[in-house]
């Protein structure tokens, strides 16, 4: 099987996890029948319906736009198995009980076609003895396929076979998830709750142990163990809440139940406060109470001791933060393990722990030690996993100390370190990463999917990246090329810092393009998410406090022959988007010939958060697509599409997704979205190739732009007198609007002028260096500055 074709798929349970699956792959483009039980009375198909309704509500969306909520039709285990026969792929989403398990497997494995396949996505059960309720006809296309949660922005997904499972299916079965989801693939053995799971219960249950050993408090673990570690905001309790109570001491029970003989097994149990939790209702996040909770603005923090809550406030001790601000991982760790500070001995412990656990436990539960430092990072939100860790801090030394604790008792379990770990420097080379298994170097995946990831995730250790043939550069931009893939295609990359937009970026661009236009076929505008943060706020910032309100028109000048240059350039460029694109950057990406962005692409028009509007030629684009589509309305009439630009741009509104982009207007219906963003440049390669190929030729200037003019800044300018009146907006916030509605209406011009875009782009320049010019507009730029976030002054 070289090619797995899915076009409809089938999920079977409308819990949280299933729902959610079922709502990604409708994010893809494809069609999904959605199963639960029937009603026990009303409409069959209550049960997922109302899953359907919740997907709407949930926060962060699993949905991409809410229209895709069309795609997902709803489904019962008692009419409608028959349609199952219509579906390629079905996956098994229902709760970890075996039983339930094979009951349901046996009910639908009569209506599953022969080349369909089936895949389950339990988080630790036997894929082998879930198999074993499959007939034997169809145990070739079954598998494990664990998604973590939320399934649409979790990158991981471990794909588990079972001894019958057709090698070619899980190929292709990886390809299509890899490409089509946008997953990171780690393939794990049949273990009690695999890969990521096991390493992350783990490192979960070692911080309870410690917690209670040292006497901390959970909410000073989360403030040591988030962040400041490399890991998640949540860190590690509310993590737990944000999981489930429930859902983590039914994991916890499973390593109890299946692993018997492991060396840690003594601490595979829910202390006495989780199972009190548990029994009272107090499941985390989902029942607004557990570990945390909130009393009005308050947030509460479980105390163990006193079965009760108190405000939380745990801080880091300044002598430990001092040594987690260390750059060198070497120096940090030796800090910590000789500190005799509790908080210091916590982290050395809990890291002390999870090296040992994985050491012992490398051959048993991965294939290699790159499959779990990346489970780790796509699982679990690390910045990075175990063995990267233990690596960065001195391989030999640390283990050194790690066998020193377990030789003095003070280490969670007594096994000793395996062998092959004192006889390496570590465990990732240029070569590949070790497998205890082999007892060799393993390299990554030959699947030719992986060919599109020009650039994928590396672990510390391995071969560095490509740099690729560097043509021209400045302190801004590089402008370089990948010669394996094409080298007439120009890669354009930013230097700066956040990939903000100040002069040296501007100039580099212009230039850059120039070069291209002379000597290449095309350019791809690419580098590593964020895409662009917009404008240099210190530059603009500094000369706005130097008075130097000429050179910043100047430079607003240049952004718009920046944006100009990308848009008229003589060869095609192509913007690929990754992360946020937001002001001058998704300007930029606007005035792109084509555009190739991940689906996690957040876009928007921000400005208007420090007091400015769009002046690099967004008001100017939003202009033109209402003259574009106004021709071709009935009337000509062009404010209704003014209206709605005018609402996206006043509340600086940010496409939640590429797919959202498209609907906002920031975006192309004609332009790629891809699920896998390490496929960006690939794609991006090929699309100024093919356009190059297919005689690209760019825009003309429009020279008869239609403006709403005088009449339609009015209208804009009702709406904002309402909302002033109603308190909803500042005195501020009402000029900054009205700058922006001029701006979109093409100035003060009679209703209906025709004007050339030239015309509207000197219209948003004037307006950008006057609003500049107010103290509000300065006080915004400098809290944004200061805090990262929007003053409503």
């Amino acid at each position: 099987m070289n090619r797995l074709d899915i076009r409809k798929v089938a999920v079977l349970g409308a819990g949280v996890m299933g729902a959610q699956i079922a709502a990604h792959c409708a994010n893809a483009d494809v069609p999904v029948l959605l199963f639960d039980l029937p009603a026990p009375e009303g409409k069959p198909n209550a049960v997922v319906d109302k899953a359907l309704a919740g997907l709407k509500k949930l926060d962060p969306a699993p949905l991409a736009t809410k229209d895709r909520l069309q795609f997902i039709d709803a489904a019962n285990y008692g009419a409608d198995l028959e349609k199952l026969r219509d579906c390629d792929l079905i996956i098994e989403a229902i709760a970890e009980k075996m039983e339930w398990k094979l009951d349901l497997y046996a009910k639908v494995a009569p209506h599953i076609r022969a080349d369909a396949v089936f895949a389950s996505n339990t988080s630790g059960l036997s894929i082998n003895a879930l198999a074993e309720g499959m007939p034997a006809a169809l145990r070739g296309r079954f598998c494990g396929i664990h998604f973590f949660n939320p399934p649409r922005y979790m990158h991981l997904v471990e794909l588990i076979a079972a001894r019958d499972t057709d090698p070619a299916m899980l190929d292709a079965l990886e390809t299509w998830t890899t490409t089509r989801l946008g997953k990171g693939i780690v393939r794990a053995k049949d273990t009690p709750n695999f890969v990521a799971n096991r390493v992350g219960v783990f490192s979960m249950l070692a911080a309870m142990h410690h917690t209670a050993r040292l006497g901390l408090g959970f909410d000073e673990v989360d403030a040591l163990t988030g962040p400041r570690i490399g890991r998640p905001k949540s860190a590690t309790y509310r993590t737990a809440d944000v999981v489930g109570l429930d859902t983590l001491a039914h994991v916890v029970g499973t390593m109890q139940a299946t692993l018997p003989d492991d060396p840690w097994h003594a601490h595979f149990c829910a202390p006495e406060w989780l199972s009190a939790l548990i029994a009272k209702g107090a499941l985390g996040q989902k029942t607004r109470a557990g570990i945390f909770r909130k009393d009005g603005k308050r947030i509460l923090v479980l105390d163990p001791q006193a079965a009760d809550y108190r405000p939380s406030g745990g801080e880091v001790a300044p002598d430990v933060e001092e040594i987690l601000k260390l750059r060198d991982p070497k120096e940090k760790f030796a800090r910590l393990a000789a500190s005799p500070h509790p908080q210091a001995q916590f982290l050395w412990a809990i890291f002390r722990d999870v090296f040992h656990y994985c050491a012992v436990h490398l051959g048993d539960i991965a294939h290699n030690a790159r499959d779990v430092d990346f489970a780790m990072r796509w699982g679990f939100g690390w910045a990075q996993g175990p063995f990267e860790t233990w690596q960065a801090a001195g391989w030999r030394e640390v283990a050194r100390m790690v066998a020193e604790d377990i030789q003095n008792g003070r280490a969670m379990a007594d096994v000793p370190l395996p062998a092959w770990v004192f006889s390496r420097d570590g465990v990732h080379e240029p070569a590949g990463s070790y497998s205890a298994t082999t007892n060799a170097l393993e390299a990554r995946s030959t699947l030719p999917v992986y060919e599109r990831q020009l650039y994928p995730e590396r672990v510390l250790g391995e071969a560095p990246a490509e740099r690729g043939e560097t043509l021209w550069e400045n302190d801004g931009v590089r402008l370089w090329t990948r010669p394996d893939q094409d080298a007439r295609i120009g890669i354009l990359s930013f230097k700066s810092r956040m990939h903000a937009i100040g002069d040296e970026v501007l100039d580099g661009l212009i230039e850059a393009v120039a070069r291209a236009e002379r000597d290449l076929d095309g350019v791809v505008l690419w580098h590593e998410a964020p895409f662009a943060v917009g404008a240099n706020l210190k530059q603009v910032s500094e000369a706005c406090r130097a008075g130097q309100f000429d050179r910043l028109e100047s430079t607003v000048a240049k952004f718009q022959q920046a944006s100009m240059t990308l848009k008229h350039a003589r060869v095609p460029v192509v913007a690929a988007v990754q992360g946020m694109a937001l002001g001058g950057g998704c300007e930029f990406a606007m005035h792109a010939g084509h555009r190739v962005m991940a689906l996690e692409s957040y876009i928007g028009l921000v400005e208007a958060g420090v007091g400015l509007i769009p002046a690099g030629g967004g008001s100017k684009e939003f202009a033109l697509q209402a003259h574009r589509l106004a021709r071709r309305a009935a009337g000509g009439d062009v404010f209704p599409y003014i209206q709605t630009a005018f609402q996206t741009i006043a509340m600086a509104t940010v496409a939640k997704s590429a797919l959202e982009a498209v609907q906002l207007g920031f975006a192309k219906a004609s332009d790629d979205v891809l699920f896998n963003a390490h496929e960006l440049l690939y794609a991006g390669i090929r699309r100024a190739r093919a356009m190059f190929e297919a005689g690209w030729r760019a825009p003309l200037v429009e020279r008869q732009v239609v403006v709403a003019g005088r009449n339609g800044i009015a209208t804009c300018e009702m709406m904002l007198i309402n909302m002033a009146e109603g308190g909803f907006i500042s005195a501020h916030d009402y000029r900054v609007a009205k700058a922006a509605a001029t701006a979109l209406c093409g100035g003060e011009v009679d209703t209906n002028a025709r004007v050339d875009e030239h015309w509207i782009l000197d219209v948003e320049r004037a307006q950008f260096v006057e609003l500049l010019k107010t103290e509000a507009t300065q006080q915004r730029i400098a809290h944004m500055m200061e805090t990262g976030k929007p003053l409503r002054n």
